[in-house]
């Protein structure tokens, strides 16, 4: 019997990056695709689906211009941290190596990331959050008290202490109750560092984030107020963990952070 072949006609380079940290299995993995050319969307949906990483970053050139796009297992998403420092340290490390800087062209627009030793910082959007009034059940939902609540693209739930941060234990069916927002940040001040947080998303499919870039574009300015700092580090809570270093620029933020490759592959379409 005569076996068909499948034929395979796109080929695509691909790793997994753990961003935010300089150990493997810390920090948050992202899925980089380097692509000659821009996919369908729903084929890059597919992707990411079928990788299951919380994030993976499509990177595709367009005559001058490089252009990133993210995606969760579930959905699009405007703004991602981890997936953008992932993606550039591909970029500069695997495509281009002797290279330092790179902008991406994206959702919010152009965001460049600068390399010095093994620290890739990214120019971020500032997004200072409004103050709220608390949801309705969130206390049950995450299982602890919340001081305030504040709004940008995330619910930034500020708690008592790190502590509260580090041993909480939140309802994910229950946290799906908060509508119209990315994900829902925890964050207190901190006792080991500046500030720390937690990442909740499962609206997006991301049930606890292990290190997000994209939440402290509204945590560097809303601690940088509190603190009276421009300057800040940052840790993120997850079991993996991570460290973040941030600046509070007026109009923009800087967010930088170590990575480590962790796999390099080829996906067939």
């Amino acid at each position: 019997m005569q076996i068909k072949k499948e034929k395979r006609i796109i080929v695509i380079p691909y790793y997994v990056i753990d961003a935010f940290s300089n150990q493997l299995f810390h920090g948050n993995p992202a899925g980089v695709c380097i692509l000659e050319k821009p996919l369908p969307e729903q084929t890059m949906q597919q992707i990411a689906f079928e990788n299951n990483l919380a994030e993976t970053a499509f990177v595709f050139q367009e005559e001058d211009i490089l252009r990133l796009r993210w995606f969760t297992p579930k959905s699009e998403i405007d703004l991602c941290g981890h997936a953008t420092l992932a993606a550039a340290f591909v970029w500069m490390n695997e495509v281009y190596p002797d290279c330092d800087k790179v902008s991406f062209e994206t959702m919010s627009g152009t965001l460049t990331v600068n390399k010095a030793h093994d620290i890739y910082t990214m120019d971020f959007p500032r997004r200072m959050p409004k103050p709220i009034m608390i949801p309705m059940d969130l206390e049950e939902a995450l299982g602890c008290s919340v001081l305030e609540t504040h709004l940008s693209r995330d619910l930034i739930v500020v708690v008592e202490s790190e502590n509260t941060v580090q041993n909480m234990q939140p309802d994910i069916s229950k946290l799906t109750s908060i509508k119209d927002v990315v994900g829902i940040a925890v964050t207190s001040k901190g006792t080991s560092c500046d500030f720390v947080s937690r990442f909740f998303a499962p609206n997006i499919g991301v049930a606890e984030d292990s290190v997000t870039g994209s939440s402290h574009s509204s945590l560097i300015p809303f601690w940088s107020k509190r603190l009276q700092k421009k300057h800040m580090t940052a840790k993120q809570l997850s079991p993996r963990g991570g460290t973040l270093h941030c600046k509070d620029l007026g109009s923009r933020v800087s967010i930088g952070g170590s990575a480590v490759c962790y796999a390099k592959g080829t996906l067939f379409l």
